[in-house]
C-alpha cells in the first residue's frame, strides 16, 4: 500500500519511531496524519502535528475507550482511516517479580492496545475492502528481553497477534504487518548494559524509511537490524541451543547474576 491520499493514525508519535513515522507519511503524502499520544506529551503531539499539518489527540491507548475516542476524532477529521499504526510502547524492568502493576501496563500497552484499534477498525476496513494495521512489537517479540521479562513476554504477544489478524483478514483486503526493531534512539534508549545494542542502534527516521518501503511490498516482518532474522533462524533451529546461548549473552551484558 502507497501512503499518498490516505488517511493515517499514528500512536506514541510524540517522539521516535512514532514521530518519523507520522513525518515520513505527511512527506509520502497522505491526505491526513493524526498524532496521538499521552496527555503529558501535549505539548510535544502539538508541535509535530504543527509541523506536518495533522491533528493531534491525547489518548492512552492501553484504555479502549482512548483508542474508540482516537478513531472518532480522525474520522471527524479526514474521514475512514486506511492506516492504523499501533506504535505506543513502555519498558518496565525486572523478571517474573515485576510488580501487577508493571505486568498489567505492560500487556494493556502492548497487547491490548491493538486487540482495541482491530476491534473498532477491522469491521470498516472488511467493507470498504482496503486497511492497513502496522503494530509496533520489537525484536524482543521475536528472541528475548534479557532485562524485562514484562516486556518480552508482551511483546511475543504482540508479534502472535499481529500473525492472526494476519492469518484472518490479509486475504480479505487489511493488510497487517509488524515492526520489530532492536535497538532504536529514542526515549526508551537508557544508559548502561543492554543486549539490544549489539548490533548497533538505530536512528528513528531510518526506521520511518524501512517501514514505508515494507509497506508499500506489503511484508508482515519489518526488520531494522538484518541481524535479527538470523538470530530467529538459530533459535528455531535448535531451542535448546539457542536457550544456552542467550545464557551466555546474558551473563556477558549483565553479569552472572543475570538482569533483575
Amino acid at each position: 500500500m502507497h501512503v499518498k491520499d490516505k488517511v493515517c493514525v499514528v500512536t506514541g508519535a510524540a517522539g521516535g519511531i512514532g514521530e518519523a513515522v507520522a513525518r515520513a507519511y505527511a512527506a509520502a503524502g497522505a491526505r491526513g496524519v493524526v498524532v496521538a499520544d499521552l496527555k503529558s506529551s501535549r505539548d510535544r503531539l502539538a508541535a509535530v502535528a504543527g509541523d506536518i499539518d495533522g491533528l493531534a489527540v491525547t489518548a492512552d491507548v492501553g484504555e479502549e475507550s482512548d483508542i474508540q475516542a482516537l478513531i472518532c476524532a480522525t474520522e471527524a477529521k479526514f474521514g475512514p482511516i486506511d492506516i492504523f499504526f499501533s506504535n505506543a510502547g513502555l519498558s518496565r524492568k525486572g523478571q517474573e517479580s515485576a510488580s501487577d502493576a508493571d505486568w498489567d501496563v505492560s500487556w494493556r500497552v502492548h497487547v491490548m492496545s491493538h486487540v482495541f484499534a482491530a476491534r473498532a477498525l477491522v469491521p470498516g476496513m472488511l467493507a470498504r475492502g482496503s486497511g492497513y494495521l502496522l503494530n509496533t512489537a520489537s525484536a524482543a517479540g521475536l528472541l528475548a528481553s534479557l532485562n524485562s521479562m514484562p516486556y518480552g513476554v508482551t511483546k511475543n504477544a504482540a508479534v502472535a497477534l499481529a500473525e492472526h489478524l494476519a492469518i484472518q483478514y490479509g486475504d480479505r483486503g487489511i493488510r497487517v504487518s509488524v515492526l520489530c526493531p532492536q535497538s532504536v534512539q529514542t526515549a526508551m534508549t537508557t544508559p548502561g548494559p543492554s543486549a539490544a545494542r549489539v548490533d548497533g542502534v538505530m536512528l528513528p527516521a531510518e526506521v520511518a524509511r524501512l517501514v514505508i518501503e515494507a509497506m508499500e511490498a506489503e511484508r508482515f516482518l519489518i526488520l531494522s537490524h538484518p541481524q535479527v532474522h538470523e538470530y530467529m533462524q538459530r533459535k528455531a533451529s535448535s531451542r535448546d541451543r539457542w536457550i544456552t546461548g542467550m545464557r551466555r549473552l546474558r551473563d556477558k551484558i549483565y553479569g552472572a547474576q543475570g538482569a533483575r
